[in-house]
């Protein structure tokens, strides 16, 4: 018999940012429960006075709060934690021993709480990593043991956190191709919802592990307490959130534990994805603003930093290619004010050439007929034109139609005694097979050693994985674990390598799309829809979670709209160009070309400065959305109109955000097609007082579609 842990008084633990607060407390019998999340108290040492919500005499009576719920014993609610121990039993039981604090900066703290099992020789620690400034919590779980045998972990959740209220609104987003990112807001009403991705590869694809809870009634963008939660892993993820009899919300986050049982041996740990979270008691917007801040200084690679306008090749000529159209490509790429060309999809395998999207991949040799000098040669090219060069890789999966699949079947993920099954014309590689990493790692460390001017990288994840099986591991429900970590461990490597290279996340659009993955990319994809339409509302709703410098939006020739619409879409985030430039009126040209040189002389306070959303496209004939630099002196504002029907548009004024109301600000329009004439009145000034109460009307109607106007401080 282990002796039992306990205290000799309740301990409050306050974990503290700068408006809000995360309070654990653990009972005289170690209970370890949440007791306060929500905005912070003005008095620190009044946690103390906060009640623990579940008492009889000393002790608490019940785990509804507990900060990280085992099952089996006394709980009666869905766990945290599932064990089956050494010796069979199934039963776990936690108390608080011990926690420390540690100064990482600062503006950066870590909370580790310490907690083990009274019976068995079982330890579970807590980390809270909170960021002071932006209000953020990273949140996860270390799991270990040394009990004579191995021990199973039926369920390892990240997180297990409480919110106290008397309704509870949740706004979650599902998909598909072309579809990312559709909202969906409701009541929760009592029991279990559950938002869980089985796909293996692609997990957000249908489902998004990103998710906000409004307190009350549903949060807007300035009112209402709001709580934003994201798990940061590109696997299998599930989130529980249990409305308990007492009106309680509870929520678990983690890895999925469907088919996936993990046998942890004496002395091994386990250690848990990274929850992430934030709170605001003033709305959406401030939630977001937080977490894109902090996405910018502590996730993204190079999130302070520069981008760079791309042009792919992929709309003008898809598979069908050879070195002097691209060369021609490069040359529009300068032509357009591009800093970069981008080669897609197609320039690669020889015996099955990849000349659509059911061969060749796998086969990561320059196609010699279509690029008979090879890569290096347009590399070249593009230093001589006077832009950089980029890439298409595709490097996690196969075509079951190349060199690299005859060679290596037990490469690839799939069962041995059942028919292929493929998902886009093509298998997944088993990332959990050492072998298969250093395949992966070379296939880019290949490229940068041939072409060491290499400037960018596009990196695609078309499949999901079905079939699930690796021939390399002999516990096969570790699958979907070690394949996830097998692609870290990649991603790893090549950011030692090549710390600072651009790289995109691409998932056959957004279907990996979280900061597990973003703390090896610059930006992601966000669709492969690019009709400037959806993307709208598609990038919109990214908003919330991710900066605009993180987002990767293309000129394409989707939708229906004319050049400035589609153009002044993208110019939200990251932009780049996928048209055929030499099919470009003269008009067109000279617009893209005049736009461009706006977004450079903006695109630091697009990417770096505060985002607000004014006018929603769900709730109006128009959206309207801005930015400001952090000293509020200048700023910009995209319209658009999002109802053809007559008589659409923006009828009264627009009122601003984040403004200095002592201020003076002078509002003229950008982004001008050729020939047109702006309506507004570029030489008046207003306070920021005025705008914020009263507003500005952008005057977006039928013959208005889009308009983005610039503001500056007038001194």
């Amino acid at each position: 018999m282990i002796p039992h842990p306990s205290v000799a008084q309740e301990t409050t633990i306050p974990i503290l940012t700068e408006n809000n607060a995360l309070v654990l407390r653990a009972g005289k019998n170690g209970d370890l429960g949440v007791i306060f999340l929500g905005r912070k108290l003005s008095n620190a040492a009044e946690y103390d006075e906060v009640p623990g919500m579940f008492r009889q005499g000393d002790d608490y009576t019940n785990s509804l709060n507990a900060a990280y719920t085992p099952s089996g014993a006394r709980n009666l609610l869905e766990p945290a934690i599932t064990v089956t121990h050494s010796d069979g039993n199934n039963s776990l039981d936690l108390r608080y021993v011990s926690h420390r604090f540690t100064k990482v900066d600062e503006n950066v703290s870590l909370l580790s709480v310490e907690l083990k099992d009274p019976v068995y020789h079982f330890d579970v620690t807590l980390f809270y990593k909170s960021y002071y400034r932006e209000d953020v919590i990273e949140q996860w779980s270390e799991i270990r043991h040394r009990e004579k045998g191995n021990v199973l972990l039926q369920k390892y959740a990240s997180a297990n956190l409480y919110l106290k209220g008397d309704r509870y609104w949740l706004k979650q987003y599902h998909g598909d191709w072309a579809r990312e990112m559709q909202p969906e807001e409701s009541q929760l009403t009592h029991g279990i919802k559950t938002i869980d991705s089985k796909l293996g590869t692609r997990a957000n694809l249908f489902q998004s592990s990103s998710f906000m809870i409004s307190l009350g009634t549903p949060a807007t963008e300035d009112e209402g307490a709001v709580f934003y939660g994201s798990l940061e892993y590109s696997g299998n993820f599930r989130v529980d959130l249990e409305l308990d009899y007492l009106n309680n919300l509870r929520i678990i986050a983690g890895i999925n534990n469907y088919a996936s049982a993990y046998t942890l041996k004496p002395g091994e740990s386990f250690v848990t994805p990274v929850f992430l979270y934030t709170f605001s008691d003033k709305g959406k917007g401030v939630a977001s603003r937080q977490l894109q801040r902090w996405a910018r200084t502590y996730k993204l690679v190079d999130g302070n930093g520069d981008r760079q306008v791309l042009l792919n090749n992929w709309e003008a000529t898809y598979f069908d290619f050879n070195e002097t159209r691209l060369a021609e490509l490069i040359k529009d790429s300068k032509k357009l004010g591009a800093d970069l060309f981008l080669l897609d999809d197609g320039w690669f395998g020889n015996k099955y050439p990849r000349n659509d999207d059911r061969a060749g991949l796998g086969d990561w040799q320059e196609n010699k007929i279509k690029l008979p000098n090879g890569i290096s040669s347009l590399v070249r090219e593009a230093q001589n034109t006077g832009v950089k060069f980029g890439i298409w890789i595709e490097p996690e999966m196969v075509n079951p139609k190349s060199e690299f699949y005859e060679k290596h079947p037990g490469w690839v993920v799939k069962q041995p005694a059942r028919a292929e099954h493929y998902f886009r014309n093509q298998l997944v590689l088993d990332l959990s097979n050492p072998e298969v990493q250093d395949f992966v790692f070379g296939v880019v460390d290949h490229l940068f050693t041939e072409n060491p001017t290499l400037a960018y990288i596009k990196w695609d994840c078309n499949a999901v994985i079905y079939n699930a099986y690796s021939t390399h591991l002999r516990n096969q429900s570790h699958f979907y674990i070690e394949y996830v970590r097998g692609l870290y461990r990649v991603l790893e490597r090549i950011r030692l390598k090549y710390p600072k290279v651009p790289m995109m996340l691409c998932s056959g659009g957004g279907g990996r799309v979280d900061y597990a993955a973003l703390k090896y990319f610059t930006e992601f994809w966000p669709s492969d829809n690019t009709d400037p339409a959806e993307r709208i509302f598609i990038q919109w709703e990214y908003s919330y979670f991710y900066p605009a410098v993180s987002s990767s939006n293309h000129v394409t020739d989707w939708g229906k709209q004319p050049v400035k619409f589609r153009t002044d879409v993208a110019m939200m985030g990251k932009l780049g160009f996928d048209i055929v430039v030499s099919k470009l009126s003269e008009n067109d040209l000279r617009f893209c070309q005049e736009a461009i040189s706006n977004y450079k002389s903006l695109k630091d306070i697009i990417w770096h400065g505060d985002q607000y959303r004014l006018v929603s496209p769900w709730e109006s004939e128009f959206a309207s959305l801005m930015y400001i630099n952090p000293e509020r002196t200048r700023g910009v504002i995209f319209n658009y109109l999002v109802s053809s029907r007559y008589g659409s548009g923006s009828k009264l004024p627009v009122k601003l955000k984040g403004l200095d109301p002592a201020r003076k600000y002078r509002i003229r329009e950008i982004n001008l097609y050729p020939g047109i004439s702006s309506l507004i009145e570029g030489e008046k000034s207003y306070s920021g007082d005025f705008l914020m109460k009263v507003g500005f009307n952008p005057q977006v109607n039928s013959g208005r579609t889009s308009v983005v106007l610039q503001f500056e401080e007038v001194l």
